[in-house]
């Protein structure tokens, strides 16, 4: 039987049981839901191969682009907060129309008790096929102990700002529009100060600046540091590991309001999102989920339910997880959630939504059923048992191969290094996860088709999709915490067409996020939206790209601005890079490059 047959008003119930157990279990027992083999997956769920289909092939080219990032390792992972960070922003900081890389950088425990402090890095792409380190130039080397962050216009100027989420204080890089960046995160009022994960802009009360959404993940301080393997919470199937997140308090998330002045006010509490119970937050995403022009949040929270925050429309928030389906498993289970991708994989106009989990817990994919109903089909569509053995972090949906429908993408690594030293099981260094979307609400495993690049076991976390050369085919973007960096090529399919938006508001934000864009081409309805944030403490591109199979021909698009204005396009041809202002339409992209305050 499906994990889901049951109806709606049961699998509610049964969730509202579940969780309530678990929550008074006490940490032994959630320690063995946690750290103990999974149940194994429902009679008949297996992986459907890719099977008379062509797929694209994924080449890592990061060394011949020059990218020669290189995340700081501590070897044994004795704290969590050394197996957390590993982000990477796609930003197009000086608005050539070519996606420049952000990649965040964290010390070791015993560096930062040292003082001592880890280099991110920032490469400008070249336009030719190469990046150039920029990092000192740009002045954005040593935010912080840092983690991951979200690309936002905070001051609608036309430049998108940089927020860095970090342990112990986050950092807002404004964009001075000169190719540098200044730290104004203290006196904008967004320091947070607490150990800070995930990062997402979001106007959510239409005022037309950017709101912002953080998630922070556990108290966690280095003048009091859990001890390696001292605590029942500190064991993996048999030996000592990192202590947490279970055992440890956890830290509450933010939610700041833009006053339009430069500044933001904390409305966390007022809005209804501050997670007073202490969950461990992630991945986070601000989205449309339901329709209504007013977007929405999900969190993911690691190892508790994760949050849906319906947007209620009057600033306040209403917390629908568990009602809605997204909250837990299928089954009722609390899962070890990392990233969160959103997409309309199944040309309903709704916004699906895919989480990574820990392993022995399948990826969760929450099909949006409308109406604030979700139902997590992972092992009908076929996402599920191919997932298993990982612990999953950064994902995306993503049209690698140009058809018109969005695949899915996922990177993997371990947290635990001393799991090498199991007798069997999954090891430290894991490979990637690409799935192909069969058209008909399933996907088929291509990891093994798309080249070696994905099958190379790595021990990733970051993961960003953007087409880095302006060719048509979305690329990929993969930051490592253990080793290099990864920028893998998309080769793409042969005969295939596609298009891509760049949008700028004029009532809405500046950069347009959260407006809404509805594409017809080759009997094909596609949806997609403007985004921060997402992933694993990651940012794509903010163009939508669009694949368009074999279709040469453009029928007609709708775009919903923030501001609630429609604006409808036609007579546009595919294969081509367009420029669309807020009641204006297509215009030449040196109209949308500031030259003035907006």
């Amino acid at each position: 039987m499906p994990r889901y047959s049951s109806s709606w008003k049961t699998t509610w119930i049964r969730r509202e049981v579940v969780a309530g157990a678990l929550k008074v279990m006490g940490a032994a027992c959630l320690l063995a839901q946690a750290h103990s083999p999974a149940p194994p997956p429902p009679a008949g769920a297996k992986t459907l191969a890719c099977k008379g289909r062509a797929v694209p092939e994924l080449v890592d080219v990061t060394e011949r682009v020059g990218v020669r990032f290189r995340h700081l390792s501590a070897p044994e992972k004795k704290y969590i907060v050394e197996s957390m960070s590993g982000g990477v922003l796609v930003v197009d900081y000086d608005r050539d129309g070519w996606p420049d890389l952000y990649f965040t950088n964290a010390p070791t425990v015993e560096m930062a008790l040292k003082g001592e402090k880890a280099q991110s890095a920032l490469y400008h792409n070249n336009r030719d096929g190469s990046f150039t380190d920029v990092t000192d130039k740009a002045g954005v080397a040593t935010p912080c102990f840092a983690m991951g962050g979200a690309v936002g216009d905070f001051n609608n100027d036309g430049y998108p700002d940089i927020y860095v989420t970090c342990l112990g204080g986050n950092v807002l890089y404004r964009n001075n529009g000169d190719g540098t960046f200044t730290d104004i995160a203290r006196q904008a009022g967004v320091l947070d100060g607490r150990w800070s994960t995930g990062a997402a802009f979001g106007d959510y009360d239409g005022d037309g600046f950017v709101d912002l959404m953080v998630t922070n993940y556990v108290d966690f301080k280095l003048s009091d540091l859990p001890g390696f393997g001292k605590a029942p919470t500190c064991r993996y199937r048999g030996i000592d590991v990192q202590c947490g997140p279970r055992g440890l308090k956890g830290a509450g998330d933010s939610l700041f309001h833009n006053n339009g002045n430069g500044t933001f006010t904390d409305v966390s509490k007022a809005a209804g999102v501050s997670d007073p119970n202490g969950y461990y937050g992630l991945g986070v995403v601000w989205s449309d989920f339901n329709n209504t022009g007013r977007p929405d949040i999900y969190v993911a929270n690691d190892s508790t339910p994760s949050f849906l925050y319906r947007n209620d429309g009057n600033g306040k928030f209403s917390e629908i997880g568990l009602e809605s389906g997204t909250a837990v498993s299928a089954d009722g289970a609390e899962q070890g959630s990392m990233g969160v991708a959103v997409g309309d994989y199944d040309h309903s106009g709704r916004f699906s939504i895919y989480v990574t989990n820990f392993s022995d817990e399948d990826n969760a994919l929450y099909r949006n059923l409308g109406k604030d109903d979700f139902r997590d089909v992972s092992y009908d569509a076929g996402v599920a048992v191919a997932t298993l053995p990982w612990v999953k972090w950064g994902d995306a949906f993503v049209d690698v191969d140009n058809d018109g429908w969005s695949d899915l993408i996922a990177v993997n690594g371990q947290v635990y290094p001393q799991v090498d030293s199991l007798p069997s099981g999954a090891r430290y260094r894991q490979p990637k996860n690409l799935f192909m979307n069969e058209r008909n609400d399933t996907f088929c495993d291509a990891g093994q088709e798309a080249g070696l690049a994905l099958q190379e076991p790595r021990v990733s976390r970051g993961l960003a999709v953007a087409d880095l050369d302006n060719d048509g085919n979305v690329d990929v973007v993969v930051s490592d915490i253990d080793g290099t960096a990864m920028i893998l090529h998309n080769k793409g399919v042969a005969g295939t067409h596609w298009v891509s938006f760049e949008l700028a508001g004029a009532k809405s934000n500046r950069l347009a996020l959260g407006a809404r864009v509805t594409i017809t081409a080759g009997g094909m309805i596609q949806t997609d939206e403007v985004r921060s944030g997402g992933s694993y403490l990651s940012q794509s591109d903010l163009r939508l790209h669009f694949g368009l199979g074999s279709s040469t021909r453009i029928d007609s698009v709708e775009i919903r601005w923030p501001s609630g204005k429609v604006d409808k396009l036609v007579g546009l041809a595919p294969d081509r890079f367009y420029s669309v202002v807020e009641g204006r339409g297509v215009v030449p992209r040196s109209e949308i490059v500031p030259s003035e305050k907006h």
